[in-house]
């Protein structure tokens, strides 16, 4: 598999949190508003799974994977 690239929309984003509780070491909230905060743009690829699940499950879709 190729590697990954995480991309996020923070100004769609609805502040969930979802994916900070799916994927912790890829995404976080910034302190303030809440909003997606990508910790690591080139996820391991032992993290692969869980940004999937992450970018699957928003609530917003703000989280794109780009290959």
């Amino acid at each position: 598999m190729s590697p990954v690239r995480v991309a996020v929309d923070r100004e769609r984003c609805c502040a969930a949190g979802m994916c900070a509780l799916v994927a912790p070491a890829t995404f976080s909230q910034d302190d303030e508003d809440g909003r997606v905060v990508v910790l690591e743009d080139r996820p391991p690829e032992g993290e692969r799974a869980s940004v999937a699940e992450a970018a699957a499950i928003c609530p917003c879709g703000v989280i794109s994977l780009l290959e």
